[in-house]
């Protein structure tokens, strides 16, 4: 079934805004490792929305490709060719116009799912300021990413090898390189893969960033004892817990989307 909402024409869409989900995906450009794409938070977004889209009958608006400033301990910052960053009024401005324009063509259930860490302040000012400015009955927006919605024992499944340094710093670590392992395999270099990460993050920011902060190669953390199976499972399971909120918030009976 087609859930693209840019592979559809515009009678098509038209068909699936009354009572329908609308799923935004956002992702970034920036460096992930020696061994993954630019597109890495792109690529997830984009692949677990048309996962969720799946289970509760929605459809798939395009992929935001541009995130907020990649940060030097949950990103590698701005020191790596091919990290493209927003402002973050920018990335504000941009899915408030985005969400403004879905409101007009009559979506009342709206998604966005972001895999990108830094983007979530952003991603709700944009939401607030939307609800500040709308006359009209407000849609019902939620806002998701996919590491928080994991259950402990997922969790302990992944890194049943190397310890769970926090979620800032699995960045082109064992999560992100399991998830592309299982979503896009052939953009993974296998061969590649190190053992890199930072010794000791700091608990401050320094502006401008420390040049021996981030290891070489970019790598925020071990990527050893990743695989297409633990991808798998991180899909399956953060896919569970989304689409049980969304049965709650959005009224879903979901035996009817089978």
């Amino acid at each position: 079934m087609n859930r693209l909402i840019s592979n559809m024409t515009w009678k098509e869409y038209r068909d699936k805004v009354e009572n329908g989900i609308l799923i935004l995906p956002v992702g970034s450009t920036e460096q992930h490792g020696p061994h993954l794409p630019l597109g890495v938070d792109t690529i997830i977004a984009t692949q677990f929305s048309l996962t969720i889209a799946g289970e509760v009958n929605a459809v798939v608006a395009p992929t935001v490709s541009y995130g907020y400033k990649s940060l030097p301990a949950s990103g590698g910052g701005p020191m790596f060719p091919g990290t493209i960053d927003l402002n973050g009024s920018t990335l504000t401005s941009l899915v408030f116009d985005l969400l403004k324009e879905f409101v007009a063509d009559g979506w009342k259930q709206i998604l966005i799912f972001s895999a990108h860490y830094e983007n979530e302040a952003f991603l709700s000012e944009a939401c607030d300021l939307l609800l500040r400015n709308q006359t009209e009955e407000f849609p019902k927006v939620l806002i998701c990413n996919w590491w928080d919605n994991l259950s402990s024992e997922t969790v302990s499944r992944v890194f049943d090898e190397v310890k769970f340094p926090g979620w800032a710093l699995e960045h082109a670590a064992i999560s992100e390189t399991s998830l592309m392992m299982h979503l896009s395999p052939e953009l993974v270099n296998e061969d590649l893969i190190t053992d890199d990460g930072m010794v000791s993050p700091p608990t401050y920011q320094s502006f401008p960033p420390s040049k021996s902060l981030i290891p070489a190669t970019g790598c925020l953390h071990s990527a050893r004892s990743s695989s297409a199976e633990k991808g798998k499972l991180i899909v399956e399971d953060a896919t569970k817990t989304i689409v049980s909120f969304l049965k709650k918030e959005f009224s879903l009976d979901l035996v009817t989307f089978k």
